[in-house]
């Protein structure tokens, strides 16, 4: 079991949506987007075929963003890595298999868990991923950055995961901007991925511990990322999943833990103990206030 200390204290508040309906599009996709995206001869993922991993040339720490040690799992930021396969986008394992097969495949998870220092695994099995499309209507190659609303793609947030994978979709070789930005304590802005020109360019980071925001693309006709979420392997280290296999695993080797100490004679650790529980009451209470109803469409 490690110290009780690592798991606490809570991180940072998710912001979750205001809405509780279901919504459609505010405005439709472009036609061209749809014929481009759908799928004319259906392939199975073979990493030896699709996945192009390249050593990251970049590394920044938590601690050379202001953050180390508070709530992080890791001691890397983010990192810059290349996963290229052929882009699908859809998200679930009956309408998209070749996706679902590429994360959920040991090759690319010894991947991102590399990248990220850690042991990962996907976050969901139903939702593996999901897809953030932004179009723009200007094709002006002039890019800045501001704090104004309309440079962003995204809004500035926390993520609700642990770590996430951040792909870039489309041919980005036209394209000025459309990095992922991350905001420091001392409210110094860093941009950290740019979309560079290869498809499947990404970067690895601890979404959930960092304020990040996506930035527009000038210069392009859209900025499609993929996000695939993750979170440790080790039920031991720092998770904010909420997932009941979670809670399952801490107590069965809390279980075995006690059991042990019984068998040796040692002394019941009520600080421990205590430590333990607070700490699994901080994960319900979070899942709890995290699950929202959402209502039909009208």
């Amino acid at each position: 079991m490690p110290p009780i200390a690592d798991l606490r204290p809570l991180p940072p508040t998710v912001v979750g949506p205001t809405t509780k309906k279901a919504t459609r599009l505010s405005n439709m996709l472009p036609q061209s987007l749809i014929y481009g995206a759908q799928v004319t001869e259906k392939e199975i993922f073979n990493p030896k075929k699709h996945l192009n991993f390249q050593h990251p040339k970049g590394v920044t720490t938590m601690k050379e963003i202001g953050v180390e040690g508070a709530w992080n799992i890791t001691s890397r930021c983010f990192r810059i890595v290349l996963v290229v396969y052929s882009p699908c986008y859809q998200a679930n394992s009956r309408r998209a298999p070749f996706t679902c097969d590429a994360w959920s495949s040991p090759e690319l998870l010894a991947v991102v868990s590399e990248v990220a220092g850690v042991d990962l695994v996907v976050a969901f099995d139903y939702e593996i991923t999901n897809i953030n499309i932004s179009i723009n209507d200007d094709l002006s190659t002039t890019a800045e950055f501001s704090k104004e609303p309309e440079t962003l793609a995204f809004a500035w947030h926390y993520d609700s995961f642990p770590f996430v994978c951040v792909t870039m979709l489309p041919d980005c070789s036209d394209m000025v901007g459309g990095e992922t930005a991350i905001r420091t304590p001392s409210g110094e802005i860093k941009k950290i991925h740019g979309p560079a020109m290869w498809i499947g360019t990404a970067v690895v980071m601890q979404g959930r511990y960092i304020e990040n925001q996506a930035l527009k693309a000038l210069g392009g006709r859209k900025r499609i990322s993929m996000v695939t979420p993750f979170g440790p392997w080790n039920p031991f280290i720092r998770d904010e999943l909420y997932r009941l296999v979670l809670l399952e695993e801490r107590i069965r080797l809390k279980l075995k833990e006690e059991r042990k100490r019984v068998d040796t004679k040692h002394v019941f650790n009520i600080s421990d103990m205590t430590g333990f529980v607070a700490v699994q009451k901080d994960l319900l209470e979070a899942a709890i206030a995290e699950l929202i109803e959402v209502e039909d469409l009208d």
